[in-house]
């Protein structure tokens, strides 16, 4: 499994595109965007002319879109799922809701190639750095075929399980816990605000406190700084939290602080922070109290 199809070169998808073309994988790219299929070139990947013809006689096909629905048109009316080999394997590496993913497994397995739910978490620092969590379902030998590939992306590599939509299951609660926790990290600034606290001492001494979490250590910074760049834009919250929210609904689970964090999210985008850094939901909390 050597010739690898590549869909979806964004702030994930270029480094991971890239390192595996650095590994010696043939990699063959699509994205919308030219300068990031030149990126892939410069590292050693080869820059196509639609998605089709990145996949074409492709062993695998890695799909970093943002959506189901993307991933649904690359695969059925792009024609990368018929331009693959007979017995390739489609590793959807998307944030989906979990039936979208089982729907889209159904549609492949139906043409005789394999599929893997592989949805990740890390950001770009993890995609830069091959040290992405991924959470990947799929029948155990099609996961052990997939296995040396995803390693090159990831050093913390689950199989959750054997059905498509487990993986995106798993994303989807590790997305609640995220967004929750970003949410309640700008919260408590704004709450610093209002009291006249330097959010800079404040940060130093909650990092290092009993309240601290990975997102307060990794967003706090960012979230002092109104120009932070971007790492996972605030948009992709008000996407990953609707799904959240789905699950819940579709499972009868009372989900009402990932409900309360994806209206923080949904605000600040409406104030036209949509495409900043998701540590800018602040500026929702600054809006509704006038902090600044």
């Amino acid at each position: 499994m050597r010739t690898i199809g590549f869909v979806g070169l964004g702030a994930m998808g270029l480094p991971m595109a890239q390192r595996l073309a650095r590994r010696d994988y043939a990699v063959r790219g699509f994205d919308l965007k030219r300068p990031a299929m030149d990126a892939l070139a410069e590292a050693g990947g080869e820059a196509a002319a639609s998605a089709k013809e990145a996949v074409r006689g492709a062993d695998a096909l890695i799909l970093m879109v943002v959506s189901a629905a993307q991933a649904r048109s690359v695969l059925a009316e792009g024609g990368a799922l018929t331009a693959l080999a007979p017995d390739a394997v489609v590793i959807l590496m998307a944030t989906c809701a979990p039936a979208d993913a089982a729907a889209l497994a159904r549609d492949v397995i139906a043409t005789g190639r394999r599929f893997v739910d592989a949805p990740v978490s890390g950001g770009v620092k993890g995609a830069t750095g091959g040290t992405l969590t991924i959470m990947a379902a799929a029948a155990k030998p099609v996961f052990e075929a997939t296995k040396p590939l995803l390693q090159v992306l990831g050093d913390k590599l689950f199989h959750v399980g054997e059905e498509p939509g487990q993986g995106a299951m798993v994303k989807t609660v590790n997305q609640l816990l995220a967004g929750v926790h970003i949410a309640a990290a700008a919260e408590a600034f704004s709450l610093a605000a209002r009291a006249g606290l330097d959010p800079a001492v404040l940060l130093e001494i909650l990092s290092g406190s009993a309240a601290s979490s990975w997102m307060l250590k990794d967003r706090g910074p960012r979230m002092l700084d109104e120009h932070a760049p971007v790492a996972s834009a605030v948009d992709i919250f008000v996407k990953d939290l609707g799904l959240v929210l789905d699950a819940g609904r579709s499972s009868k689970a009372a989900l009402p602080l990932a409900a309360a964090a994806h209206q923080m999210f949904l605000a600040a985008s409406g104030l036209g922070h949509g495409a900043a850094d998701d540590s800018q939901v602040l500026r929702a909390y600054e809006a509704l109290s006038k902090s600044r």
